[in-house]
């Protein structure tokens, strides 16, 4: 199909765009922007978009799909649709499966439920060792070779030094990206929640940021040791920031990127023991929250990613400290960028950019961009309309946010995945 998109202003952070003018789509790839048409173009669906915008669709770097079967919600089928909802068309998906993705087999099952779902591109990440177990190294090439953009430990941090360096030194060697978390599990001591005056009241057992800052200092060491490309996943602290901010001053190749709720919740949401705010990392404090928004603005954090975890409503009904860890966010991701905007942290362009062609560029793909040639991929939304998150409309099969009530501005009227219309709110 040929489509046009004309007078809608398109936001681009890759190309430096921001314009009124038209989108030109063929064969499900871009074929340019402007007021003239490619020659011998003409459209088979003409869409009218004043007063609305266009932006390449997200990428978001950490998203469980739940598929192939763990102990999360939903499928890739329904997840991909709780994505596309929410303008998100590049999905990476942590190990952290059942099985775990330690496997070329493995890898190839999410890669063909992507394909039968058809829906957004998924990315998987591979397992850096056996199970997640930190022990044995997986066949770290043959993961790459099927297809895996990257490997990781998912939540389960390597705690043997050797043991990642190791892992450092054999990625490095193989050009292989490694997606880490800092963590060192004794200093978190099977903790729930964030070590300060919430935890201490509520009597909560505490994780101290040295758990997540005392294991990247060792994994900075390392990464410069080996060389390796590492991106830091989920930081959550504000000597986190400084750290990886000295790290990128020397030249080290990190790149990191956090979740979107730590930009916008604190400890202090856990003070009703809601367990639907219980995440790992955990909430921090609001100094954390505000060295968080500080480094992404100067750059030193890269990427905002949703961290979703679609989780049964029995995991989150349990008491706070034996719920599971997780919040259902594909459908909030946009929208909790976008907050930052509003509220000055960000401007737009600034803000698309965290969710679209840094993400991208991180994994190397051409993805989050409306460059000529690029998979047309891309996300039509209304700037005007107000809305309110119900838990009981989400898409995801998971319905564990904590955003319950929150009212947004703007919303994804409709999103193409390579062409296609995957998902419409109001027909365009």
């Amino acid at each position: 199909m040929r489509l046009m998109v004309e007078n809608i202003r398109i936001l681009d952070p890759q190309q430096d765009i921001d314009q009124v003018t038209n989108l030109y789509v063929a064969r499900g790839r871009i074929l340019g922007i402007g007021k003239e048409a490619p020659e011998g173009f003409e459209a088979d669906r003409i869409i009218n978009g004043t007063g609305k915008w266009l932006f390449p669709g997200l990428v978001d770097l950490q998203a469980r799909l739940a598929e192939p079967g763990s102990h999360y919600e939903g499928t890739i089928a329904s997840e991909t649709k709780a994505a596309v909802s929410g303008g998100i068309t590049t999905i990476c998906c942590p190990p952290d499966t059942m099985p775990v993705n330690d496997s070329q087999a493995v890898t190839e099952l999410i890669q063909r439920r992507a394909r039968q779902a058809a829906t957004a591109f998924v990315l998987p990440i591979g397992a850096i060792t056996k199970e997640l177990g930190g022990q044995y190294l997986s066949n770290m090439a043959a993961l790459k070779n099927a297809g895996c953009i990257a490997l990781s430990q998912a939540n389960s941090p390597i705690q043997n030094s050797l043991t990642l360096k190791n892992a450092m030194a054999y990625a490095a060697s193989n050009d292989i990206l490694l997606m880490l978390r800092s963590e060192n599990k004794n200093l978190k001591n099977n903790g729930v929640a964030h070590s300060g005056v919430v935890s201490s009241r509520l009597g909560l057992t505490e994780i101290p940021a040295s758990a997540e800052t005392a294991a990247l200092a060792r994994d900075l060491i390392l990464v410069e040791e080996t060389g390796v490309r590492a991106h830091f996943s989920l930081i959550s602290t504000a000597r986190s920031v400084e750290m990886i901010a000295d790290a990128k001053k020397h030249g080290l190749p990190v790149t990191c990127d956090v979740a979107a709720h730590q930009l916008h919740l604190t400890e202090y949401d856990v003070m009703d023991f809601d367990s639907l705010f219980h995440v790992t990392p955990p909430l921090r404090s609001h100094d954390d929250k505000a060295a968080l928004r500080i480094g992404l603005k100067m750059g030193v954090i890269d990427a905002i990613v949703s961290d979703h975890t679609p989780l049964d409503r029995d995991d989150k009904l349990l008491p706070f400290g034996e719920s599971a860890p997780g919040i259902s966010s594909l459908e909030t991701l946009l929208a909790l960028t976008l907050k930052l905007v509003e509220e000055d942290v960000l401007d737009l362009n600034q803000a698309l950019a965290k969710v679209t062609n840094h993400p991208a560029n991180i994994i190397g793909l051409h993805h989050g961009s409306l460059e000529t040639g690029n998979s047309a991929d891309f996300c039509i939304f209304d700037p005007e309309t107000h809305w309110t998150l119900e838990r009981k409309e989400m898409i995801s099969k998971g319905d564990n946010s904590p955003f319950q009530g929150w009212e947004f501005r703007g919303q994804i009227e409709a999103t193409y995945f390579q062409g296609r219309p995957v998902y419409q709110n109001n027909p365009v």
